[in-house]
């Protein structure tokens, strides 16, 4: 087996990439590649993972089990409330996650950003923001959580400005997971001023890869990492130059990019690559 370039980072892979495998299945395919952390979205297609959960193993002492039999653990669940512009169902869906986040020891929630991708974040965007983190910072007092919220750069903060901008009016840190790919395709931002500025909030790094090729779903392709156009090696080397030791996830997005190879593929080539 080759060795990693890059072993100081804590890889992970989103199950976006394997939607209809089980938990078990998903915890096996990490084990094959060496991979201890994975960022739950789905299992066996079913996205609402508390219900998957209760169904399945009825206990977190069940799923620990599973887990456990693997060595692997869940770094991030992945819900799909919005930062910008949720409403009473999103907060209600989006906690019922919690009660297993902290069986779990869970650490972190993935929610979006929402919003638009724009140079600047507008006020009534970071009005809605900054609602949103007063809420969730009042109920996870009142409940003492250990877990909390990880938000995705995926639209609106994918420009530097619009995050800084987050940053200066929050009244608390907020934790983020990085969307390299979208801060250069869809914010077309140069990356290395973008994670000197992110770094310190930064808790996991996304990766993937693309084309300039018109798909169904975007003015872009997504590619096997490595065959594409993205810097993908070079952000690697980026992260490592400045000691990063954080979760850096494979997110292929098999699910809503069906034309994608199968999961096993994209490690395959991860590996081979000697990224992970």
């Amino acid at each position: 087996m080759t060795q990693s370039k890059f072993p100081q980072f804590q890889w992970s892979f989103s199950t976006l990439g394997c939607p209809l495998l089980s938990l078990k299945e998903t915890c096996q395919l990490a084990s094959e590649f060496g991979i201890q952390h994975i960022e739950a979205r789905i299992f066996e297609d079913q996205i609402n993972l508390p219900k998957y959960f209760s169904e399945k193993y009825g206990s977190a002492e069940n799923v620990n089990q599973e887990l456990e039999q693997y060595d692997v653990g869940i770094s991030f669940l992945d819900t799909s409330l919005k930062l910008i512009g949720n409403d009473e169902k999103s907060r209600d869906e989006f906690l019922q996650f919690l009660p297993w986040a902290e069986a779990l020891g869970v650490r972190w929630l993935r929610v979006f950003d929402g919003g638009e991708v724009k140079h600047e974040l507008d006020d009534e965007s970071l009005t809605s923001a900054l609602e949103t983190l007063e809420w969730w910072r009042d109920i996870r007092t009142k409940n003492n959580w250990k877990a909390n919220i990880a938000i995705e750069t995926h639209d609106a903060l994918s420009s530097l400005i619009s995050c800084q901008t987050l940053f200066d009016n929050a009244s608390d840190e907020i934790d983020l997971i990085w969307d390299t790919h979208h801060t250069w395709k869809k914010a077309g931002e140069p990356l290395q001023p973008t994670w000197q500025t992110l770094r310190p909030n930064t808790r996991n790094v996304h990766i993937k890869d693309s084309i300039s090729k018109p798909s169904p779903n975007h003015p872009y392709t997504y590619s096997m990492l490595g065959d594409g156009e993205f810097p993908l090696e070079e952000t690697l080397e980026m992260l490592e130059g400045d000691n990063y030791t954080g979760y850096v996830t494979i997110e292929w997005e098999r699910k809503w990019h069906p034309y994608l190879e199968d999961l096993w593929t994209a490690l395959q080539t991860a590996r081979n690559r000697q990224w992970i």
